[in-house]
């Protein structure tokens, strides 16, 4: 059986940070000072069979190498971690993309969408802003539970902890108070895509294998940020982080979340007017907007 150790970008050991260098051990061995034969964690060298479990005690940036242990004494931890006195560093493991089963590269390397020089929104961007209107609810909660069903909770920690680091402070700036959330649910949905090995989300109905919170991110990786204040949906872009398209729609539709994907054809309100259908048996395809103008209307003929 293969096994697997991480360490820092440096080489050396994430316990202490100076102590071990598994870059420098390679062909070697490494011994660990404080040993002790028991099946606690800690005294010893710990290392997995899955190198997703080594993120219990482990974070990103970091390198990768391949070991075994040497001798007796070494002791199964649990069903994830082992430990050993003495481990031989056989290599360091270089595509870290392929060895986790997840984007490592851009996790470490995350796309600030407002450092995205681009022109104007299109016609198919806003489509995409349509698609995402319909699916986002429960992101955070999705990612979550999905990527720990998948590969475990250290390792969705760590990576949002680094794409936070990285650009949920610049993004976050970027719009007010009343629309953060919405704003989060793009961050997190941008941070599930980064997990192509997850083929089921939670909490969102969709087809298998299919990734439910796409149209955020292909929004996101176009240099566009969507909020969504209630009323009001507007996509954000460039360092100066302008609100470069704006879309109402009616507060019946805003309040709705869905899982289930928008229709391709969208009916707007018939007076022309640009807003969103509601449907209404009374004023059949009227907005919320146009419906209320028309029983105001209707009140003062009465009152003559």
């Amino acid at each position: 059986m293969t096994y697997y150790k991480l360490a820092k970008t440096t080489g050396y050991d994430f316990h202490t940070g100076n102590t071990i260098n598994y870059r420098a051990a390679i062909g070697g061995t490494v011994t660990a000072p404080d040993y002790q034969h028991t099946a606690d964690c800690g005294h010893g060298l710990h290392y997995c069979a899955n190198p997703n479990d080594c993120f219990i005690g482990a974070k990103i940036p970091c390198s990768a190498y391949e070991v075994e242990p040497v001798g007796l004494r070494h002791k199964a931890i649990d069903n994830q971690k082992s430990k050993a006195e003495t481990l031989r560093v056989v290599r360091e493991v270089t595509d870290l993309d392929t060895l986790f089963g997840w984007r490592y590269s851009e996790a470490i390397n995350p796309v600030n969408p407002l450092m995205i020089t681009r022109g104007a929104v299109t016609p198919a961007e806003i489509e995409l802003l349509h698609q995402w209107g319909s699916v986002r609810g429960s992101v955070w909660g999705s990612v979550r539970d999905s990527v720990r069903d998948s590969v475990r909770d250290s390792v969705g920690d760590s990576v949002g902890d680094s794409v936070w680091g990285s650009v949920w402070d610049s993004v976050r700036d970027s719009v007010g108070d009343s629309v953060r959330d919405s704003v989060g649910d793009s961050f997190w949905a941008y941070i599930g895509s980064l997990f192509p090995n997850v083929t089921v989300w939670n909490y969102i109905d969709h087809t298998p294998g299919i990734y439910p919170c796409q149209p955020a991110v292909d929004l996101w990786r176009a240099g566009l940020v969507p909020s969504f204040d209630g009323t009001t949906w507007r996509l954000h872009a460039g360092e100066n982080r302008a609100s470069v398209y704006e879309e109402r729609q009616c507060l019946r539709g805003a309040q709705v979340r869905t899982y289930k994907a928008r229709p391709k054809t969208v009916r707007l309100c018939e007076c022309g007017c640009g807003l969103l259908a509601t449907g209404r048996a009374d004023v059949l395809y009227a907005s919320a907007a146009c419906r209320k103008r028309d029983e105001r209307r209707r009140a003062k003929e009465q009152a003559k």
